[in-house]
């Protein structure tokens, strides 16, 4: 008997309608011919807590930390253990094991780690399923590999998994006992990618509320010229006041000026322009629509993603969506006017975008070299009735399908014009925009950018016809939304002050993944760090309060990110994860160390606004010692858990 092992049902009842053969249901499987498929349910395991390794750790105490696992022990959800037993069972009876994860790190691992568990010794393979659809499943069934290809993304996962368990189990213990002597009751959990997350927030509102805004002042010229009229703007001289973005700090030099301009001539002095080809955005990766879907529609992060669960899962219309990458392959291609004649057939939105397409055209979305383990979001070519989805799922369907439809479409092309007049011996620009063929344009926008200005010629006389001064005021920035949030976390090394690790980081962006950014962002509004304003998410106190108490490199995205690139070096160049978990460790007994109950009250009272306490009168040398001997405001030296070389080891 063959033995297939799906991450979930959805999965396995579509793996089990592409077999031959009759289908029949069995207790948790799914029955054809000689083939049995049977599903996880997510993660049927989990790290085992800190009192599987020893009952006192149950009891939470400055004095055990760290804890450091010798061997690692995994132990079945709660409600997973009848499903484990319908899969030991079947183990039993298997020749072979498929293993069925979806194709990304976190599915190799929770297949895989079940079948490690129940102690399966025999061959396994590896189905990789991107579509849901019955001929996309029975292509993946023909192709299957041998499971040990994944073995460094399986690696890779696991060493994710238990450098999670490390760093939150031992800082959420560390913070949380320091916040009760501060006089916090509740825990002060703290993770690996959410606290970051948390410090991008509560930085950026720092940066609100601490924002001064200074006047600064501008000049706008109506001229006259050959063939119309523009608007251009005064350029000042490095002789008046200027801010380091060349803003006009004093009102008095453009008032003056102003009163002269009224019919003056000039001339036009430079004209540059430029034709500039614009190819069709890419498909979508799962965060840039997340990014796109927030600013069009102001859906959250997790409700994008639920979306396209939903449209993958239940309605079988778009291809895997967890995915990070914005590329198809090249072998899809081939048969991309009959997918999209299915996706589109039935929307007239969707059908008229088809009919404009010119499938002979050839963009660079295909491409083999950038598809790694999954491929661009896209539609599936299952007839889609959207009468039948919910707005929500239609508008994303939509947009799905745009971005794939609109590589058969040319490149918008504009000219950009440049212009720079003198008048009365100051300078004076002004620039344009024209559409010279909208190409893929219409599909995402009818809008323009900038107008276009008339025609002009370099040398030609221009004439002021109104003036005006405006004053403004510099602006804060804009506080974190679920698309500039997610979008933070994609490029998350334009927020890496460091030059070295800003290079590094280029290479390897992004805090979280595809498929955990939009759990981030709800985990930190259930657990009261950060709350929704409108679109706005902002820190609470108790938010603002943890990052301020805590060591800045936890709650800075540099660790985190090279996390990430360290991580990728074990999946994809099967670098030994030993050295990364060694290298935690060592950075978890300096973070223990800062844990500082006296940091963390101050940082309470100033989240609430409440002054700080009055300075005490200085006691007796005795009595200091004594006082500080009971605080244990600072994280004892650990006494338990195990040498840092036997931690490493699995």
């Amino acid at each position: 008997m063959r033995l297939i092992i799906a991450e979930k049902p959805s999965l396995a009842r579509a793996i089990a309608e592409a077999l031959p053969g009759a289908l029949r249901r069995e207790d948790g499987a799914l029955v054809a011919g000689d083939t049995t498929v049977t599903w996880c349910l997510g993660h049927l395991l989990e790290q085992a807590p800190p009192d599987a390794y020893d009952p006192a750790f149950k009891q939470w105490r400055l004095d055990h930390l760290p804890i450091l696992p010798d061997r690692w022990k995994h132990t079945p959800r709660p409600k997973a253990r009848g499903q484990l037993t319908v899969i030991r069972r079947l183990l039993k009876g298997a020749q072979e094991v498929v293993h069925a994860g979806d194709p990304d790190r976190e599915g190799q691992l929770l297949v895989q780690e079940v079948i490690e568990h129940l102690g399966w010794k025999g061959p396994v393979s590896r189905l990789l399923v991107n579509d849901l659809n019955r001929p996309a499943v029975q292509r993946s069934l023909a192709r299957l590999e041998d499971n040990a290809r994944y073995q460094p993304l399986y690696r890779a996962a696991e060493s994710r998994a238990r450098a999670d368990w490390l760093y939150g189990i031992n800082l959420t213990r560390a913070w949380t006992l320091t916040g009760r002597q501060a006089g916090h009751d509740g825990v002060l959990s703290v993770g690996r990618v959410q606290t970051p997350v948390l410090g991008l927030v509560v930085r950026r509102d720092n940066e609100i509320r601490d924002f001064k805004p200074r006047p600064f002042f501008v000049l706008w010229a109506d001229l006259t010229v050959t063939h119309g009229m523009l608007r251009a703007w005064w350029v000042p001289g490095e002789t008046h006041p200027l801010d380091d973005q060349g803003r006009l700090l004093s009102r008095e030099p453009a008032a003056a000026l102003a009163e002269r301009l009224p019919g003056a001539e000039g001339r036009l002095t430079a004209l540059e322009s430029r034709d500039r080809r614009q190819a069709a955005p890419l498909p979508y990766s799962l965060s840039a629509l997340q990014v796109d879907a927030a600013r069009r529609f102001g859906l959250s992060a997790k409700v994008t993603l639920d979306v396209c669960q939903r449209l993958y899962e239940r309605h079988k219309l778009i291809t895997y969506p967890r995915s990070d990458c914005r590329y198809l392959p090249e072998e899809h291609l081939a048969g991309a006017r009959a997918t999209l004649q299915g996706a589109c057939q039935a929307d007239d939105t969707l059908r008229g975008w088809f009919e404009g397409a010119d499938f002979s055209r050839r963009s660079k979305a295909w491409n083999d070299k950038q598809v790694g383990a999954h491929h661009a979001l896209a539609p599936t070519g299952k007839p889609a009735d959207l009468a039948r989805l919910d707005k929500t799922e239609a508008d994303i369907f939509r947009m799905i399908t745009r971005n794939v439809v609109a590589q058969f479409y040319p490149p918008l092309v504009t000219r950009e014009v440049k212009a720079e007049f003198s008048i009365l011996d100051n300078l004076f620009r002004a620039r344009g925009q024209e559409v010279l063929a909208a190409g893929w344009k219409p599909l995402f926008t009818t809008r323009d950018e900038a107008p276009p200005l008339p025609p002009l010629t370099e040398g030609e006389a221009c004439r002021v016809a109104d003036v005006g001064v405006e004053d403004r005021e510099t602006r804060p920035p804009e506080p974190f939304t679920d698309a500039s949030l997610i979008k933070a976390m994609m490029n998350i090394a334009r927020y890496v002050e460091d030059a070295a690790v800003r290079r590094t980081l280029r290479e390897h962006d992004g805090l979280g993944t595809e498929a955990t950014r939009a759990g981030i962002i709800e985990t930190l509004v259930e657990r009261g760090y950060l709350v929704r304003r409108g679109k706005a998410l902002r820190a609470t106190r108790i938010g603002s309060a943890l990052i301020a108490s805590l060591p800045e490199a936890v709650g800075q995205p540099e660790r985190t990110a090279l996390w990430e690139q360290r991580l990728g070096a074990i999946a994809e160049a099967g670098d030994d994860p030993a050295p990364f978990l060694a290298a935690l460790i060592e950075d978890l007994h300096g973070l223990l160390s800062a844990a500082d109950a006296g940091r963390l009250s101050l940082a309470l009272r100033d989240a609430r606004g409440e002054a700080p306490p009055p300075p005490t009168r200085a006691r007796s040398s005795n009595a200091k010692s004594s006082r500080g001997k009971s605080s244990n405001s600072k994280v004892s030296r650990p006494r338990r858990g195990t040498a840092r070389g036997k931690a490493t080891k699995h």
